[in-house]
């Protein structure tokens, strides 16, 4: 089958099954231009635990598909390819988590979302970029805040809040790939251009943005009535929105390689075979789906 009929194939056997596609805005263009759904991972999350669909189909990577599975036991949840992980949520482990509370006992533990269902369980509330200074701010007290597992995210969130902030050394290998001097080059290219960069990436990308958020925030600042050309900092999966959104604007990738390998497995022909063959079942066991929610339930609580 061509594109066309791919994505009118996907559609039917969604509507049969009563079955929902969420997408990642990080996604392939042919993928977002036929989910139920487009979001960051904060919105992704939100709709999870919304919709009324019988199975969630997950376009995005594992730890995505497993806090749906976490919000949504009742439901059947379907990650298209199950190799789609993450790098960052991989850089802590449930010992080294274990073994930061005994060192930092008086912390917080605040924990991105990109992460495995297990550190979700272990921490005291969750976070995305696009609420993760709120959740700090939403802390009580005046203690410090150990937020794992990307370093460059706690960094920026210490510098919004004042507060004692302990980060973690994880990283996004793609946001983090970006340096200062790459920046200064694309704008010196692009003169009459505003740049807009993603939170995970280094202080020193961040100190020559005009604009600092998550995509959904980015999404809104490329459609401020004074922005007419983007150097846009994230993953370039994002364009397929700004575009269609915002036609007449001119956007310009930070990086040429701004690709992140793993949000680029998932194909039309993948979707097709999971809702075919109902593969990948993501599930979460008890023992830690339980704990996870109760982080992300005070998370969503704060939306």
């Amino acid at each position: 089958m061509n594109k066309k009929e791919l994505q009118k194939e996907i559609r039917r056997r969604l509507g049969e099954k009563n079955a929902i596609l969420l997408a990642h805005y990080y996604q392939r263009d042919e993928v977002q231009e036929i989910a139920d759904y487009l979001g960051d991972s904060l919105g992704l999350s939100i709709e999870a635990s919304r919709t009324d669909a019988e199975i969630i189909v997950f376009a995005g990577v594992h730890f995505m598909a497993e806090s749906a599975a976490i919000l949504s036991p009742e439901k059947t949840v379907l990650l298209p390819r199950r190799d789609a992980g993450c790098p960052l949520a991989d850089m802590i482990t449930e010992g080294q988590l274990a073994a930061a509370r005994v060192k930092h006992p008086e912390a917080a533990v605040v924990t991105y979302i990109n992460s495995t269902a297990a550190i979700k369980a272990a921490s005291d509330i969750c976070c995305t970029s696009a609420n993760a200074l709120q959740v700090v701010r939403s802390l009580p007290g005046s203690g410090p805040v150990l937020m794992i597992p990307d370093g460059n995210l706690a960094r920026f969130i210490a510098g919004q809040t004042g507060r004692q902030i302990i980060p973690w050394e994880g990283f996004c290998p793609v946001h983090n790939r970006l340096d200062g001097a790459a920046v200064s080059a694309v704008r010196k290219m692009h003169p009459d251009a505003v740049f807009a960069a993603h939170p995970e990436c280094a202080p020193e990308v961040l100190a020559r943005a005009d604009f600092i958020g998550s995509t959904t925030g980015i999404i809104a600042y490329a459609g401020r009535p004074e922005v007419k050309k983007l150097i846009v900092g994230t993953e370039r999966g994002v364009f397929y929105r700004l575009q269609s959104l915002y036609p007449e604007k001119t956007f310009i990738p930070a990086a040429d390689d701004f690709l992140c390998p793993d949000m680029k497995l998932t194909t039309l022909e993948d979707i097709l075979n999971s809702l075919v063959n109902m593969q990948y079942v993501v599930e979460v066991p008890e023992t830690i789906r339980i704990p996870a929610r109760k982080s992300l339930d005070r998370m969503l609580a704060l939306a």
